[in-house]
């Protein structure tokens, strides 16, 4: 499956594939100087079996984490692609989950003022979400992507084998972007992730389904000034609870809070039936002080109001601006 997103400075192709990881050269042009980025929970295998197809690869780990996406490891990378020589005509390659893609895509947009990156997404969070759009970004002063740029892949690589080393609770949680997919865009996708049976079997379907939406969206909305904010549902309240969890809770366990926040009694009930079904959780116990003092950090404020997505019906969404302190109430539509 392929589906290519058609941005106004570029298009490229996300490669949906089982097994791709192992023929990228196929895909992505390795012979030249490939900085290769992972964590230390992502399989060694997936980022060696890159660096092994590579003319001259380099290999960066990081710790997993999102206090990983820090100014002293962008320094980091690009410092050791100063160091090997790299130039404007070499290449970045995310190999990894969210972090790894949004730091190693800002480094990428950075270095000499821009060098290929190409994206090869490792969890499901990241092959359902941030896999295509752009978005680059590391967190400052506490505060999650506050620092970024838009910067478009040369090809995103998906390969849905590699989630057969994923834990349950990660794969779960990865799965709330899809759910955020279909609650706000899509009745069926919503349906199919509500009602599967073999998930593992489900899965390349719900990407593709997932990745369709989002292609849709980020199409018409490159640099997030109006439609592209849909992607942004459970999101305003779901950083600030990641936030404040300090990661006790994995970022896609804290979006499915946050959409809860800003869906109608209907919608909720939905939401919630789908979110237990996967074992995710379905109570804060996060202090609304605590909360409120991030969410006037959030990049969609503006004065005293934040642009807010709400789900009135399953596959159908509204903006509405609201006072911070009044999303956290979770007032029922």
């Amino acid at each position: 499956m392929r589906i290519t997103p058609n941005q106004t400075d570029q298009s490229y192709e996300a490669v949906i594939e089982r097994g791709v990881l192992k023929k990228a050269r196929e895909h992505i042009d390795l012979n030249r100087k490939v900085l290769v980025v992972t964590d230390d929970k992502v399989p060694r295998e997936y980022a060696q079996t890159i660096v092994a197809q590579c003319a001259f690869g380099v290999l960066v780990c990081l710790n997993s984490g999102e206090a990983s996406k820090n100014f002293d490891n962008f320094k980091l990378l690009l410092s050791t692609m100063l160091d090997n020589g790299f130039s404007r005509k070499d290449c970045v390659v995310a190999v990894g989950g969210g972090v790894v893609g949004d730091i190693s895509a800002f480094c990428a947009s950075c270095y000499m003022r821009g060098v290929d990156f190409y994206n090869i997404p490792t969890t499901l969070l990241a092959q359902i979400d941030s896999s295509i759009g752009g978005k680059t970004a590391i967190d400052f002063m506490g505060i999650k992507n506050v620092v970024g740029s838009f910067y478009q892949p040369k090809k995103v690589l998906i390969d849905v084998d590699v989630l057969a080393t994923l834990d349950k609770r990660q794969l779960h949680a990865g799965l709330v972007e899809g759910i955020k997919m279909g609650a706000t865009c899509s009745r069926e996708l919503f349906d199919l992730i509500q009602n599967s049976c073999d998930l593992s079997a489900d899965l390349p379907l719900i990407i593709q389904k997932s990745l369709e939406i989002k292609k849709s969206v980020v199409e018409r909305d490159v640099k997030e000034s109006g439609l592209r904010k849909v992607l942004n549902f459970g999101h305003t309240v779901g950083h600030a609870v990641e936030s404040a969890k300090m990661g006790a809770l994995l970022h896609g366990e804290c979006v499915g809070l946050g959409m809860l926040y800003c869906a109608s009694n209907t919608a909720r009930k939905e939401i919630e039936q789908v979110l237990e079904k996967y074992n995710l959780p379905t109570v804060c116990d996060c202090k609304e002080s605590q909360l409120l003092s991030f969410l006037l950090h959030d990049k969609k404020t503006d004065g005293e109001n934040i642009c807010v997505v709400k789900v009135d019906e399953i596959g159908s969404f509204r903006f509405e601006n609201m006072r911070a302190i009044d999303i956290l109430k979770g007032e029922k539509l």
